[in-house]
């Protein structure tokens, strides 16, 4: 078993993380929706991870790293700061493998992902909702406890774990024309370029980010980093800056980035609910809504979209808070 991955993972790689990861996983199915390619004018397919383990992709990248720590690590655990997904996963992971998992979280995330990280056995540290206040406070906790850092998506085990989701999409969907992907930090995107470049060469990646998030499509246009100020999206997920490990793979391999708006965001959201009869949370729904805002480079392509999560709060469903948005 591979204990560590220091450089931009190769096809090997790539390969040793899916079979590393195999026996803990879902695959995930991939739907499709009439209504929805009517709509769009696309013929799409839903890569649907929010059915994966701990309710989205992280899981992978997280089962990937925490399967292949080496042994003399072990007894310490692992750490990270994560809104909540990655915390449930890493957690989830660690549970797993009978080792402690020390989670950083902002004291803004959703109640059902804290009680999602609780449930899994994740000892959970709050911090104020800002990067360096996450990073501040991490580095706390490992200086005190000396756990492993499992970063959320900075760290070349977790891309190629998060690879296997692009892997299995074109296994299952011939070239696809395209396939777009939600981006906060970066890593289900880095993982995703890396296995389309590999296995599928023809396929465009483009990403979706809200746009009150927009610090890698600023990143991708001005062609630099630019690093996330303050975002307001609701789509919790995608809240985070890129990395200096997924930002090279990103504006080297990534077709576009494109935005959507919140109102646009909820729609989606609605919709996927509505007609597919399937929980996502919001930053799953930003692809989607990427497509009605900017409708060009997908019309009458085959298009794959990651579904990244179904981790929502039902309490605070946005359609209930702003109905007038879904119309």
């Amino acid at each position: 078993m591979k204990t560590n991955i220091d450089s931009i993972p190769a096809v090997r790689q790539l390969k040793e993380a899916r079979e590393v990861i195999r026996p803990y996983i879902h695959r995930t199915p991939v739907f499709t929706s009439a209504t929805l390619d009517r709509i769009t004018g696309a013929r799409l397919f839903f890569k649907c991870e929010n059915f994966q383990k701990g309710g989205s992709f992280k899981f992978r990248g997280a089962s990937n790293a925490v399967m292949t720590l080496p042994e003399n690590a072990l007894s310490k655990g692992v750490a990270t700061h994560s809104s909540g997904n990655h915390a449930q996963a890493l957690s989830l992971a660690a549970r797993i493998r009978n080792i402690k998992a020390f989670i950083v979280m902002p004291e803004n995330a959703p109640k059902i992902k804290v009680s999602a990280v609780q449930e899994y056995g994740g000892e959970i540290h709050f911090c104020a909702p800002t990067l360096p206040d996450r990073e501040r406070t991490l580095k706390k906790l490992i200086g005190k406890t000396e756990a492993a850092e499992i970063h959320p998506y900075n760290d070349y085990r977790i891309i190629a774990g998060q690879s296997s989701v692009a892997a299995e999409i074109i296994e299952e969907i011939t070239d696809p024309d395209i396939l777009l992907v939600p981006v906060g930090g970066g890593g289900l995107l880095s993982g995703s370029i890396l296995s389309t470049r590999y296995l599928s060469p023809r396929t465009k990646v483009y990403a979706a980010e809200p746009e009150k998030a927009d610090d890698a499509f600023q990143s991708f246009r001005q062609k630099k980093f630019v690093p996330a100020d303050k975002p307001q999206t609701i789509a919790d997920g995608l809240r985070t800056s890129l990395g200096s490990k997924t930002y090279p793979i990103i504006m080297g391999g990534v077709t576009d980035i494109l935005t959507a708006t919140e109102e646009s965001i909820v729609k989606a959201m609605y919709l996927i609910w509505e007609r597919m009869k399937i929980i996502v949370e919001p930053s799953a729904a930003v692809p989607l809504a990427c497509i009605f805002d900017n409708p060009l480079p997908f019309r009458k392509k085959r298009v794959a979209i990651i579904l990244s999560g179904g981790n929502v709060d039902l309490g605070k469903l946005p359609w209930n808070e702003e109905p007038a948005s879904i119309h």
